[in-house]
């Protein structure tokens, strides 16, 4: 019985595991919920389609517009080091056509699931361009 082994103690910790990762697969799910439905809403207050929050890179496209900035700006969110700077960029000018100042677009880059659902919900309205609606 030298080799025999006990599993026991096994089944309780693959279960335990697989617990602790479904929690955190629904915090991700509901973090991502949060930072989604933000940017659906300054998505609709900008006049653009709601939808395009969850369509990925389409939706830095569609920032870039909000944002006023050329098509340059979305190329450059494709090119790996650049993407970061040309991130905060979209972000501070996104923040800046609803009112906002510098700080809130750094809030937008590296706390987005803050500051997109403040955006969204909140009392800030898109100083827009003909073009999109109010």
């Amino acid at each position: 019985m030298l080799l025999a082994q006990n599993n026991d103690g096994d089944a309780a910790a693959t279960a335990a595991a697989f617990a602790g990762f479904l929690c955190m697969m629904a915090f991700y799910a509901l973090f991502l919920g949060i930072i989604v439905g933000g940017m659906w809403m300054t998505f609709a207050k900008a006049g653009r389609p709601g939808w395009a929050a969850i369509i990925p890179i389409y939706n830095i496209f569609v920032l870039t517009e909000i944002a006023r900035k050329e098509i340059l700006w979305f190329i450059l969110t494709l090119v790996p080091c650049v993407n970061i700077i040309a991130i905060i960029m979209i972000n501070m000018d996104v923040a800046k056509n609803f009112g906002k100042g510098a700080g809130y677009g750094l809030g937008l880059t590296f706390l987005p699931f803050i500051f997109y659902p403040m955006l969204g919900f909140g009392s800030a309205r898109y100083q827009g361009v003909a073009g999109l609606k109010q």
